[in-house]
């Protein structure tokens, strides 16, 4: 009995086995491909350098193009009162500093010249009405530093300034900064100079209001009442 079990289980193994499928050799399978080796460092192809932006160049001419302004798109002007909301002025008022070059270094005044000049660059484009499309474009090319830099040209070939203002543009103009974007885009003497307009426009603001209105007001700018502004300008575009 134990020799027929032995010799059935030993049919059944060999019947398992055979009925197992057998893979044979086939030299003309596809092979696997072979993984990529880890790469190295070393081994990275060098990323390629950004393009440097060509510079541009402005001059005062061109700057003073930039601040014009279409007031014939605004048909019907109301004259109003010289005051807004019982202010005469438009600026916030600035902090009562006798001396801001015994307080604070050139980099902290032209830090807030920059926000000085851009607000009056915004309100400059205010009027008449353009979308935010056209407005964002028209203050980003005067606020520039190639821009300021030929703004600041055309003040000191109009031999404007005095002798204590030029004193300030000379302080201004040896901040030392970081490289940026900006300056490396137009170039160290540029953003130099372009900061000692902020420079002085900062340190105006803290010392002579009336004064930093004229310099602007020179540069092309609009100042004083905004609604005497809108009203000389617009009659003197009916007058042509």
């Amino acid at each position: 009995m134990s020799t027929a079990l032995s010799a059935m289980s030993s049919q059944i193994v060999r019947a398992s086995w055979d009925t197992q499928q057998r893979l044979s050799y086939n030299p003309n399978a596809p092979r696997k491909p072979k993984k990529n080796p880890i790469s190295q460092p070393n081994s990275l192809p060098p990323t390629p350098s950004p393009t440097p932006s060509p510079s541009i160049t402005l001059t005062p001419q061109a700057v003073s193009e930039l601040l014009k302004r279409n007031t014939k798109a605004q048909a019907v002007v109301t004259k109003f009162g010289d005051t807004y909301l019982g202010y005469e002025r438009w600026m916030p008022s600035p902090p009562k500093v006798e001396k801001p070059r015994s307080v604070y270094n050139a980099a902290t005044l032209a830090y807030i010249g920059d926000s000085i000049y851009e607000l009056y660059a915004r309100r400059h484009f205010l009027f008449p009405p353009l979308s935010i499309d056209e407005y964002n474009d028209r203050v980003t090319a005067v606020v520039r530093c190639e821009a300021q830099d030929a703004l600041l040209q055309k003040l000191l070939s109009d031999d404007c300034l005095s002798k204590e203002e030029r004193d300030v543009l000379r302080w201004g103009k040896n901040i030392g900064s970081a490289k940026t974007r900006t300056k490396k885009r137009a170039g160290a003497a540029v953003y130099n100079r372009a900061s000692s307009l902020e420079t002085l426009v900062g340190y105006l603001y803290l010392t002579n209001v009336n004064r930093l209105e004229e310099i602007m007001l020179k540069l092309g700018f609009s100042t004083g009442p905004s609604s005497q502004m809108i009203l000389e300008e617009a009659e003197s575009e009916q007058a042509r």
